[in-house]
């Protein structure tokens, strides 16, 4: 019996994915679960699991093409008790944060559960990637632009401070730790180990997966192995993706415009960008204020809790403090933490704080949220913050992370900037900006010292907040960081 696996909606109204990898071909035998492709979202990479057992028929669309939900992506030939009806979608994703922890032969996974359920632990092997050729029309996939977030804002910059960092602020999310080189190799026969983040930035750079060694964790293929393979395989060592010149006009009038830029199609990611930053552009009427703070007492309160041994084991950062200042401040001033309902004609007033923290990630611009951030105190924020670092770091960031956020902080300091004009997330009211700390003569006690100085800006949906609102929230904030001794006089 022929059965019809059409792309099924992956969550949070999305309406069609980028088919990254096939792990299967016509012919091959495929079991209940099994994971048969990667598919980029807007938001993540996930796996797609198989709904079938049975004999894969046919790939209806080679990888690299971008397929709307419903339309047919591979046909099954499965025994008639097998499989379920045959325009049965499969079941809705599972948040990862369901999932166990990660093993050293599923660490690659981003989501999981597209499929029908099975018991845990009972989650079929992935198959080789050398068990069958690919078909011809899957062969060769389509080069994939950069990906961005939509929900990140055009001057989002990501924010997680690291040990050691000479910038006080953060350093970005996507810088991972140095690779440490493994003896591991990858078997011959078995499909090289890396995250989908690794295989896209592979396939945009033409690098073969099979001719790398990887130097992370267990012989985990790394964004840096990736790089460095197209290193030494390039003579100038740049990467750069380049048409190759074309001769010289008769006279010597060169003719090779085509050698000095390069094209990648608009989709995935940066297509949903766009779209979202020009409909939050020109829908919200944006308003921008400036605050600049005098934080010495905020840097000197975090110097303290490095040696308080209650605090010995976490990563409490400036960023930490803020995000705990901007929840205190939204219960001060809520008309920041609404939404502009159009379609009802109404104003959303959450009653809850989904914190989103921009990040920088190998597939672009993200702002996953910290769920519930005003119920937290400053050691669980500091434990979301490194979690959500790691997400990132990893390529692991699920579609829910990523959804459902009430307002945002982006940390545009990490890039040595002072302020910026950031662009509302859309369906937010509100976005902080974090410029660098820098140590500024400043006017202490009647006398000019130097102090360390950190200014905020704060860009606002004037629809939602008045001009008051949103300055008495920046000033509340600046109160904090300026002497965090006043949070007992707010909360």
């Amino acid at each position: 019996m022929l059965k019809i696996f059409k792309l099924p909606d992956l969550g949070e109204g999305l309406t069609e994915s980028e088919i990254v990898a096939w792990y299967i071909a016509p012919g091959d035998t495929v079991t209940l679960n099994q994971h048969i492709a990667d598919v980029e979202t807007a938001k993540a990479v996930v796996e797609l699991p198989s709904p079938f057992s049975g004999v894969v028929s046919e790939l209806h669309q080679p990888a690299g093409v971008v397929v709307h939900v419903g339309e047919p992506i591979v046909s099954f030939d499965v025994a008639d008790a097998a499989g379920a009806a045959p325009d049965e979608a499969p079941a809705a994703p599972t948040d990862a944060s369901t999932e166990e922890p990660p093993t050293a032969d599923s660490r690659e996974a981003n989501l999981v559960g597209y499929g029908p359920a099975v018991e845990r632990g009972g989650r079929p092997a992935r198959r080789s990637r050398q068990s069958a050729a690919a078909p011809a029309s899957a062969a060769a996939p389509a080069s994939a632009a950069a990906p961005a977030s939509a929900a990140a804002p055009a001057s989002a910059a990501v924010t997680a401070e690291a040990p050691g960092a000479e910038n006080p602020v953060a350093t970005a999310l996507e810088v991972p730790a140095t690779p440490v080189p493994t003896a591991a190799a990858t078997a011959t026969g078995e499909r090289p180990r890396s995250t989908p983040p690794v295989r896209a930035l592979a396939r945009d750079l033409g690098v073969n997966l099979e001719t790398v060694t990887g130097t992370g964790q267990g012989g985990l293929i790394t964004r840096y192995d990736v790089r460095a393979a197209l290193n030494d395989a390039t003579p100038n060592g740049d990467g750069a993706t380049e048409t190759p010149a074309a001769p010289a006009a008769v006279g010597g009038t060169a003719t090779a415009a085509a050698a000095r830029e390069t094209r990648t199609p608009i989709k995935s990611i940066r297509k949903l960008t766009a779209a979202a930053m020009v409909q939050s552009a020109f829908t919200a009427p944006h308003v921008t204020e400036f605050l600049t703070v005098d934080v010495t007492p905020t840097m000197d309160l975090l110097e303290s809790l490095k040696s308080n041994r209650a605090f010995a084991d976490q990563r409490i950062s400036i960023l930490t403090v803020v995000a705990k200042a901007v929840c205190i401040a939204i219960a001060r001033n809520p008309s920041v933490n609404t939404r502009w309902d159009e379609g009802a004609g109404e104003i959303v007033q959450f009653g809850y704080v989904n914190l989103g923290i921009a990040a920088a990630t190998p597939r672009g611009l993200m702002v996953p949220n910290i769920k519930d951030a005003d119920a937290l105190g400053l050691t669980e924020i500091a434990a979301a913050l490194a979690a959500l670092a790691t997400a990132a770091r990893g390529g692991t960031t699920t579609p829910a992370a990523l959804g459902g956020g009430t307002i945002s902080i982006t940390n545009i300091g990490v890039f040595g900037i002072d302020s910026g004009t950031p662009i509302l997330n859309t369906g937010e009211a509100a976005i902080l900006a974090m410029g660098a700390i820098r140590r500024t003569p400043w006017e202490y006690r009647g006398e000019v010292a130097l102090r360390q100085v950190l200014t905020l800006s704060l860009s606002f949906d004037h629809r939602l907040v008045d001009g008051e609102q949103g300055s008495r929230f920046l000033a509340d904030v600046g109160t904090i960081l300026a002497n965090p001794a006043m949070v007992l006089t707010m909360v």
